[in-house]
């Protein structure tokens, strides 16, 4: 999300850690700016600072005061621009080009009074307003200041710790799940992206209804031939007319991106080179823990659990004898299969390296889902009121974001085929909108409708996703190495200096040196070790890291979160206690990126002493710790009965076992 200029901004910030102070007041302040509050992005410029914050770049109670005083001066200006101005504010440009905050704004002061001041610092476009409406109905400066400091700090504290505590305890997670933070907070943003486009996009059209309505209606009298098909949609007199008007402005705009990403798909015959930024970027962030969650999310596309749902839905509208109803929602599910299958034949897209046969252009997982939850919206949202007719869409656009954000993550698909599957979704189920509003003026009946599909759809992608979840990363799994060692050289002469020295991290800190080598099966190591007190861990799944959050667990039960050497997770984890309860030894083993020409396989290890600590007290960690050679020399000790060879790489001591038979 964050673009080149909200990166620099994050970054004169960390360079300038007084000079931020300033910056940090003008974004409060024009945050709580009236009008001016509603375009400024200062939750996420926010969150960024109390990351620096947590970091240790930027001063916490300094960042706090001038956060809080900025926005109790954007306060204080709109409250005076209100008092100046009075009634006649709405006259006055930009305040009339928004008359509908400012109604709100009004409706929450007459209700609540001062507490009106703290409530709307925490309700998004209508908290610029009340203060000016504070001011414009001539609410006493005696009674107006203390509420607007106490919100203000309150809203400075609440919108700075989120950032502030991530930062914090970035340094701890990031030690041993990186890649399981930066792939969670990059589906966090592509969900908060598709919701904020969805809700806005949605009120923006709302918002302009009848200007698009009146802009129709000139056309279609303009061009009578073309326009006597328009006008069977918007009769001014018929009360759909708005949203149809809605439905085919989007339908315009969304199937032109569509037929331009086509073409430049076609033209290319290929991948995009951002389609291989994007795939490259996703490859980086393979671990174990986000596989089997990516892969969990990325069923839910699967006909396996469209269909149940989409059957129940069918069921209920032949039960209701809302035949219209169920001939378009059978329409809008075979008419898009078979239109996907048809593109996905026609357009020789090559997919993405190792993407098993059937994952093609345009994704026929995403494109299904947003036809069925985009759909479904369609025929239920009517029945909602007012704004929160906008949910059915907000929710089908999110589990669609999860679905092809999932198989992005396991290189199914290129980008292009996620959103040239979204587009064509979107695209047809506005065609299929159109004929059904058009035809039917009636609403449904939701709340049993909407628990059916919704019930259905969320059980049955449950127990799909523990059933397929392995299959779909077993299918998407490395390859085995091709690369070569001669079996001798590696052990006699300098061969092995052709594998890694270090885990490939961007963080050095996380460049574990990777010091151990061996040839061969992993039992006799397995079962060396564990004559001298170690024991191996399975690997920790989601119901494990989950218990890190779990007080009473002891440390010594605390499991060990894995590591990834290019992508993969360790094949063998082994652990030893030491004299304190808070330390353990660990011996971590990776498959190597290559196996030695007589076919033996090779791994690879690191030796490391893990500190058991509790970031903000909020969740248990084992994170490494300086141990000065004290792990690796642990694992020395305990290989003395195994042919071993000593070797030095620079200063570091490396440790061969040949396991041969």
């Amino acid at each position: 999300m964050p673009s080149a200029w909200f990166d620099n901004i994050v970054a004169w910030i960390g360079a300038h850690p007084v000079a931020a102070g300033g910056l940090i007041f003008l974004i409060a302040f024009c945050d709580a700016l009236a009008v001016v509050g509603i375009v400024v992005p200062a939750l996420p410029l926010l969150f960024a600072v109390g990351a620096l914050v947590g970091l240790g770049h930027v001063s916490g109670p300094y960042a706090l005061v001038c956060a809080a005083l900025g926005a109790l001066a954007g306060d204080a200006l709109s409250f005076w621009i209100g008092r100046k101005w009075g009634p006649q504010l709405r006259e006055h440009w930009p305040f009339r080009r928004y008359p509908q905050l400012l109604d709100r704004g009004e409706a929450l002061f007459r209700k609540h009074g001062a507490k009106s001041l703290l409530i709307a610092r925490y309700v998004g476009a209508v908290r610029p307003f009340v203060p000016a409406v504070a001011g414009m109905l001539r609410m006493p400066l005696k009674r107006y200041l203390p509420p607007s400091l106490f919100a203000a700090f309150t809203w400075a504290a609440v919108f700075l710790a989120p950032g502030w505590i991530f930062g914090a305890s970035y340094d701890a997670v990031a030690a041993v799940a990186d890649r399981l933070a930066l792939v969670l907070l990059a589906m966090l943003a592509v969900l908060v992206l598709v919701w904020s486009g969805v809700l806005y996009s949605w009120r923006w059209f709302a918002g302009h209804a009848d200007t698009l309505l009146a802009r129709a209606l000139r056309w279609s009298r303009a061009h009578p031939r073309l326009g006597r098909y328009a006008q069977a949609l918007i009769d001014p007199n018929r009360p759909e007319s708005a949203s149809l008007a809605l439905l085919a402005a989007c339908l315009l705009a969304i199937g032109w991106a569509w037929f331009a990403l086509l073409a430049v798909v076609l033209a290319r015959g290929g991948p995009l080179r951002l389609d291989q930024s994007v795939y490259s970027a996703m490859a980086s962030l393979r671990n174990p823990l986000a596989d089997r969650l990516m892969a969990a999310l990325a069923t839910l596309g699967d006909a396996q659990v469209l269909l149940p749902a989409s059957g129940m839905a069918l069921a209920w509208l032949l039960w209701r004898r809302r035949w219209i109803a169920a001939a378009h929602w059978l329409g809008a599910l075979a008419f898009g299969l078979a239109l996907t299958a048809v593109l996905d034949a026609w357009v020789a897209m090559p997919g993405p390296p190792g993407a098993p046969a059937g994952f093609g252009f345009p994704s026929i997982a995403v494109t299904m889902s947003t036809i069925t939850l985009g759909f479904f919206a369609v025929l239920v949202a009517r029945a909602l009121p007012g704004r929160r007719r906008v949910w059915p869409y907000i929710v089908g656009g999110a589990v669609v974001a999860m679905i092809g954000f999932a198989r992005l993550y396991l290189g199914a698909h290129w980008l292009s085929d996620v959103v040239g599957g979204a587009l064509l979704g979107i695209v047809w189920l506005l065609i299929l909108g159109i004929a059904y509003r058009s035809h039917v003026s009636r609403t449904l009946y939701m709340r049993p409708l909407a628990i059916a599909f919704y019930g259905t759809f969320a059980l049955v992608g449950a127990w799909h996703a523990t059933h397929a979840a392995d299959d779909l990363m077993a299918r998407f799994a490395a390859p085995p190495a091709t690369a070569t060692i001669d079996a001798g050289e590696w052990w006699q002469g300098s061969a092995w200096l052709a594998l890694p020295a270090q885990r490939n991290e961007r963080d050095a800190g996380r460049r574990w040196p990777l010091d151990l080598q061996v040839a061969g099966t992993l039992q006799p190591l397995r079962e060396a070790l564990q004559a001298q007190g170690w024991h191996e861990q399975p690997q920790a799944d989601w119901i494990a890291t989950l218990g890190l959050l779990d007080d009473d667990v002891p440390a010594a039960r605390q499991p060990v979160l894995p590591a990834t050497l290019d992508a993969e997770a360790e094949v063998l984890l082994l652990r030893r206690p030491t004299a304190s309860p808070d330390q353990v030894l660990v011996l971590r083993l990776w498959r190597a990126p290559a196996h030695l020409d007589d076919g033996t396989p090779l791994w690879l290890g690191t030796a490391q002493v893990m500190q058991h600590t509790r970031p903000f007290d909020l969740f248990a960690l084992w994170q490494p710790a300086a141990d000065h050679g004290m792990a690796h020399a642990a694992v020395r000790e305990a290989l003395r009965g195994l042919a071993t060879r000593k070797a030095q790489r620079g200063d570091q001591e490396v440790i061969r076992v040949d396991l041969r038979p």
